[in-house]
């Protein structure tokens, strides 16, 4: 007989931009604890001290295919849940991962053919998408506002450049529209607007939301790991 945790979904993380696998620790092991399994990526457009540095910089089609590699190393059903940034890749690659039951976007950029981040944001393509993005100059209250002073001063540490080109490259399909999926919202997020995530979160099958900044794996780790369980086991069926 198999059991019940062997027959649930494998939950991968995808991060956002400036960040690393890192910053789901602590939302893995409430998740793991619960006989979840996880598993994480690490996007090269977030480019690393000991990357190289020569231009073209990695895009979203370079994330998309970490994120296709880690899918097709999973065996059974996946929920990809993906926060911010990642949301772009995630819905560069699920059209075409058939294991992929399910895509949660946190707080994540849900957008649709032909569109860029900077596109999103009303500003406009560069048009010699070269160098990096550093991390935001008010990381601490944009990104981490309801996070404890010990923990943002960590994440902080950690962030690293984010190359321009994953920003501004467009997106080519939107696997959203064959695969279903649901919209968290952080209602007291001050990086990615709410309003602009409620706008993102129409083009999803069902929507949740958080009392929370813009990274609950942070700040509410335990919540968040109960509301990714309910969607797994509720919404993918």
């Amino acid at each position: 007989m198999v059991s019940a945790e062997a027959s649930r979904p494998t939950l991968l993380l995808v991060h956002g931009a400036w960040h690393g696998p890192w910053c789901w620790e602590k939302l893995e092991s409430v998740l793991e604890a619960e006989g979840w399994a996880t598993r994480t990526v690490e996007l090269p457009s977030a480019v690393r001290p000991e990357a190289p540095t020569t231009e073209p910089l990695p895009g979203i089609h370079d994330d998309a295919r970490v994120v296709r590699e880690t899918l097709e190393s999973i065996e059974g059903p996946v929920v990809v849940v993906a926060h911010s940034y990642g949301g772009i890749p995630v819905t560069q690659v699920i059209a075409d991962a058939p294991n992929v039951s399910h895509a949660v976007y946190l707080a994540a950029y849900q957008l649709d053919v032909g569109e860029s981040l900077y596109a999103a944001h009303g500003a406009p393509e560069p048009e010699d998408p070269k160098g990096v993005y550093p991390p935001l100059e008010k990381s601490d209250t944009e990104l981490y506002a309801d996070v404890s002073e010990e923990e943002t001063v960590r994440a902080v540490r950690q962030l690293v450049p984010q190359s321009v080109r994953s920003m501004s490259d467009r997106v080519t399909k939107a696997g959203w529209r064959t695969t279903p999926c649901t919209y968290i919202i952080c209602e007291q997020d001050q990086a990615l607007p709410p309003q602009m995530q409620e706008k993102f979160a129409a083009r999803a099958n069902a929507i949740h939301r958080l009392k929370s900044s813009h990274s609950p794996f942070l700040s509410m780790p335990a919540e968040l790991a109960a509301l990714l369980a309910d969607i797994a086991l509720g919404e993918t069926g």
